[in-house]
């Protein structure tokens, strides 16, 4: 956790800031301003998100608005969206409900370095299956990103839908990387969303609509990060095992990337044994045998609050321990990432209230 800085907010909608997420000296660009926060009477605390300073607030909103209507085991689960742009605040903002989380950046910098071959292939086939699951609704995240992975002790969750949709409409207005807006020259070298230029399909640099295979592309850069710690390294920097499959991701003609089920299917066959004997394509949920509902799997985000691994934090409710997304994971962290997650757990307990709280604009 990052110490909250004076531009930070220090209520977002009911909740009192308690720190940041992300990294701010020498981070990486990150889709949405994201903190650690708690309800003022201690019962509740979250994961509250609001937009990066050039965003624009109301295409955000929406975006969130749509993040919370999803059940996709896998992607954020956001219990709460609210367009306050007109209210006492000034900005929109979503939340969910707290569980210790690294972002993929976080995790590489706790590991120092590179991830081991078998836990990026479990990461990849996880977030590929909940990718398949999406796209196989309909929905295209649109914002796949190092640092829109968190990862939790049961697995990742994919945070930051919409990114690059928010970013602008689609069409050669949509800024491209690098582009900085005047007023905004502190925000680092960013694409479209606040994305990282390298992670964006190149169609979507050029103003294409988001799709699928994009997202197929934006997962390839996310296991060339987690394999080499770079967004796109050099083909022979990448695990040998896993190289024909990144470079496939990553090929600029969508046609020529496979689907995020294949992915799927292809990295779990390799990352070791399943508890529960589940279908690698989707670490363990095929929506070919649940209609495509993912509330399928046993996990509901509006029965639960929005946290399939929720406990142990104040005001969170306790709920069943054994989900599908649990059982299916099959490699536990790297040690130091686990000992990481254990230090922010109890960071957060101990964290407390400030006395007093004032209300700063969180556009900086």
């Amino acid at each position: 956790m990052e110490h909250l800085r004076q531009d930070d907010p220090a209520l977002i909608g009911p909740y009192v800031t308690l720190a940041g997420l992300d990294a701010r000296d020498g981070g990486r660009p990150v889709p949405d301003r994201r903190y650690v926060a708690r309800s003022a009477d201690g019962e509740r605390t979250v994961i509250a998100c609001v937009p990066r300073a050039d965003a624009d607030p109301a295409r955000w909103a929406e975006e969130a608005r749509q993040a919370r209507g999803l059940s996709v085991p896998g992607f954020l689960p956001v219990a709460e969206a609210v367009d306050a742009t007109h209210g006492p605040g000034g900005f929109p903002w979503y939340a969910a409900a707290y569980a210790p989380v690294l972002p993929l950046p976080a995790a590489l910098a706790a590991h120092g370095g590179p991830l081991p071959e078998r836990y990026v292939r479990a990461l990849g086939a996880a977030l590929a299956g909940a990718l398949a699951v999406a796209h196989a609704r309909g929905v295209t995240h649109a914002g796949v990103s190092p640092s829109a992975v968190l990862l939790t002790s049961g697995g990742p969750w994919l945070a930051g839908f919409g990114a690059v949709r928010a970013a602008g409409p689609d069409g050669p207005g949509r800024e491209g990387p690098g582009h900085m807006r005047p007023g905004h020259e502190g925000l680092g070298n960013v694409g479209p969303g606040g994305l990282e230029p390298g992670s964006l399909a190149p169609e979507q640099l050029t103003g294409g609509r988001p799709r699928p295979l994009g997202d197929v592309y934006g997962l390839g850069t996310v296991l060339s990060y987690a394999s080499t710690g770079h967004v796109v390294p050099e083909s022979a920097e990448l695990p040998a095992a896993l190289r024909p499959l990144i470079t496939a991701c990553l090929a600029r003609d969508p046609a020529a990337r496979p689907d995020a089920a294949r992915v799927a299917a292809e990295l779990g066959a390799g990352s070791g044994p399943r508890t529960n004997g589940a279908d690698p394509r989707a670490s363990g949920f095929d929506p070919r045998a649940t209609g495509g509902d993912p509330r399928a799997s046993g996990f509901d985000a509006r029965a639960t609050g929005g946290d399939p691994r929720t406990g142990g934090v104040p005001g969170v409710a306790r709920v069943p321990e054994a989900t599908v997304l649990d059982a299916a994971f099959p490699v536990p962290p790297p040690p130091r990432i686990v000992a990481e997650l254990v230090r922010l757990s109890a960071a957060v307990l101990a964290a407390e209230l400030p006395i007093s709280t004032t209300v700063p604009t969180a556009r900086g």
